[in-house]
């Protein structure tokens, strides 16, 4: 969309103000409700927009004007903080070639020239965001530097001296100011309006990357030390909150940047001990009792010192083409990174000159924040597919016109589940905005507010797998819909077929990742069943596969016929119904016809068999195409002992073990894990992965970790192999 300046008088006139009205209404959503309704790409296409018209008619700038002020408001409910020292903006360039990087550093030599051609007398009240005590003292101090700038200003200059900047990230995060009063910190305040932030200490406090001493002698007798930097949600936080969210019908957050906004403003600083947040700084506010260093690179390696995060993708540059490839190299990292950025900052290293240039408006001339391609963007949804996974989830996905965000062209972005989707509002046709950060899969996060051109109803599940036919459940009080073709949906194949050859399931030696993948792709396996109509033969004909690796999986394919059947249970891969239950299944119904036709109430009365479990057995067991492959399993020769069914017979067993939860670690003397695993279990007990404060015994062996540590910070009883087998004999 073209940012072209009307020429009529009238019509550019009514354009500012309703440029102004939208402005205003964007930035109350986002910086004080924390709830944008368009990407940061469209309100910066408005905000240059105004500022061009603003620049054609310089009479009809108002001090009110957006381009004029840090917008920004206190919550109801948050203290006001008047900020000792301005917190500014800084000017933002979002023409992301290395020209930008050129014309900056063009205008800082200029400036610097021009400062050197006259002889400062007085420092500009409008001291930069760093400033110190001694902020005269630097201003006279830059008398040399000037005088180097300004040779190195002028373009016919044989060896001019290239300038220093500090070139750092730029953090999307939350702008924080965190007060020390002799190294304590007693107050953090949000931006705000720039001169009247909020008082956020309550939820500050709970970041554990913020120090509540400073180190140093230094930091500790000074009256006052503010730093400035940015709170931020890391993308894997941000991922597992929004998936928690979802996972229980919550608000889901637009991006990291809004989800950490929405965090640091919370009144009950519970919620936000409970959410992961993180800081980095990037300079000073108000200072009293402490002389920082000459330059903004040394100042950060000061407050590092001092216990401040500061991150390490700084860098000290020289002149322009050190601008360009700092810009280059971060753009290469950008995805890698595990927060979000949206560009990089410029400053002038040395201070003094910092102060000497102060401000123009409401931005420093001395610094650029250099922008990358927007990660959001808006555009149009043309309709709704649905995606299935391997393990049988069915994912709605956005058709999108195709738009450029995040350094890609993105068509497809996820909606995550339909409750997600009904949520956010969004239907075919509607605006939305569309978000891709690093390597996350693209998603929409929500929909532009606007009249449909026309009435579209919700988007509503399939009640078929659109790949196998298969019905389509959601479990009660879930929220994902998942085909129940299981082993018959073409999709599930692979990871079905390397399920069912797992070491706890059917155990099939030789009969890995890759070889499933030729067996399927080449069309050999569609079933689990035909894998025991395989033959050396079928077998050599495929690539890189020699006879004796066909013969080990024949022979691996051979030995799996004899089994159990909770190792055959398991190896189903029924949707919960892990290596404990399927035991539990076979020792209370003794054969896998009488399984097949229990009903929910007589599933009910397995133990730890609950309705959901129950439900997805039902369910799986239902499908006449399921109940094929178990017939077909059988004439393959696949057997194990069956009882007669009795669970009171079975379960009258010695079960000394009974209740108790076990976790192993480390290598023991004489049991494998999965020998000790089995005994265990025999016995009546479960065997866990993790310790908690459930846990009935931790069984160590040699080169125990982690787990044992916790085990004995909790109290827990620790057993060798000796002490288990005493507990196993004990019944």
């Amino acid at each position: 969309m073209s940012n072209a300046v009307p020429t009529d008088y009238a019509s550019a006139r009514e354009r500012v103000d309703a440029l102004r009205r939208r402005l205003q209404h964007h930035a109350q959503q986002y910086h004080v409700l924390d709830a944008p309704e368009i990407p940061d790409a469209e309100y910066d296409r408005l905000y240059d927009e105004l500022q061009a018209l603003e620049q054609a008619h310089p009479e009809w700038v108002t001090a009110d004007s957006p381009t004029q002020r840090v917008i920004g408001a206190v919550l109801d409910g948050l203290k006001p903080v008047r900020h000792a020292v301005a917190m500014l903006s800084i000017q933002a360039e979002r023409d992301t070639s290395e020209a930008s990087a050129r014309r900056f550093d063009a205008r800082v030599r200029k400036a610097l020239a021009a400062a050197a051609a006259s002889t400062p007398t007085a420092v500009s009240e409008s001291t930069s965001a760093s400033q110190s005590t001694s902020a005269a003292a630097a201003a006279a101090a830059a008398a040399p530097e000037l005088a180097s700038a300004s040779a190195s200003a002028s373009p016919s200059a044989a060896d001019a001296p290239l300038l220093a900047y500090s070139a750092e990230l730029k953090f999307d995060g939350l702008a924080i100011n965190l007060r020390y009063q002799h190294g304590r910190l007693v107050q953090a305040a949000t931006r705000g309006d720039g001169e009247t932030g909020e008082d956020v200490t309550h939820t500050i406090s709970t970041i554990g990357d913020i120090p509540q001493r400073l180190r140093g002698a230094a930091a500790s007798a000074a009256a006052v030390i503010e730093v400035r930097g940015e709170v931020f949600m890391r993308r894997d936080h941000f991922e597992q909150l929004n998936e928690q969210q979802r996972s229980k019908g919550g608000k889901t957050f637009v991006n990291p940047r809004n989800a950490a906004a929405g965090v640091v403003r919370q009144l009950d600083a519970r919620i936000a001990a409970e959410r992961p947040l993180s800081f980095f700084a990037y300079g000073l506010g108000d200072v009293q009792g402490w002389d920082p260093p000459p330059t903004h690179s040394g100042l950060l390696t000061a407050l590092a010192a001092m216990g401040v995060p500061v991150n390490d993708e700084r860098a000290v540059v020289l002149g322009a083409d050190g601008l360009v490839a700092y810009h280059a190299r971060i753009a290469a990292r950008r995805d890698a990174l595990p927060f979000d950025i949206d560009g990089v900052v410029y400053k002038l290293d040395s201070r003094a000159l910092q102060l000497q240039l102060g401000f123009k408006s409401r931005e420093p001339r001395w610094a650029l924040a250099h922008k990358y391609p927007a990660q959001e963007q808006m555009t149009a949804l043309n309709g709704i597919d649905i995606q299935l996974g391997r393990t049988g989830k069915l994912t709605p996905v956005a058709k999108l016109h195709p738009v450029f965000v995040g350094g890609t062209t993105v068509s497809n972005a996820t909606l995550h589940n339909v409750f997600e989707l009904r949520r956010k509002g969004v239907r075919v046709g509607d605006t939305v905005i569309v978000r891709r950060a690093g390597d996350v899969i693209p998603e929409v996060v929500g929909r532009v507010p606007g009249e449909r051109p026309a009435y579209v109803p919700n988007f509503r599940m399939p009640a078929q797998c659109p790949v196998c036919g298969s019905a389509v459940l959601r479990e009660k009080g879930g929220i994902d819909h998942r085909c129940t073709g299981g082993l018959f949906c073409a999709t599930q194949r692979k990871q079905a077929l390397l399920h069912f050859a797992g070491r706890r399931a059917m155990d099939i030696e030789g009969l890995g990742d890759k070889l499933v993948d030729q067996l399927v792709d080449s069309g050999l396996i569609r079933t689990l069943p035909e894998l025991y109509t395989l033959g050396v033969a079928k077998l050599s004909a495929l690539a890189r596969m020699a006879d004796k690796s066909a013969a080990n999986l024949l022979t691996g394919l051979e030995r799996s016929k004899q089994t159990t059947l909770g190792r055959f249970l398991y190896a189903l891969g029924i949707r919960h119904v892990g290596e404990t239950t399927a035991k539990d299944l076979a020792r209370h119904f003794g054969s896998i016809d009488r399984l097949m036709d229990a009903s929910a109430d007589r599933l009910l009365a397995v133990r730890d068999v609950g309705p959901v479990v129950a439900q997805s057995i039902r369910a799986f067991f239902d499908q006449p195409h399921n109940r094929e492959v178990m017939e077909q399993l059988r004439a393959a020769g696949i057997t194990w002992p069956e009882s007669d069914g009795s669970a009171d017979k079975t379960d009258a067993a010695p079960r000394p073990l009974f209740g108790k939860i076990f976790v192993l670690t480390g290598t023991l003397p004489l049991l494998t894990r999965d020998e000790a695993k089995d005994l265990i279990e025999a016995a009546g007990g479960k065997v866990a992965g993790s310790v908690s404060k459930r846990t009935s015994y931790v069984v160590a062996g040699e080169e125990a970790g982690s787990k044992l540590d916790k085990a004995r910070e909790l109290g827990l009883p620790v057993l060798d192999e000796d002490g288990l087998r005493a507990l196993l004999d004990a019944g």
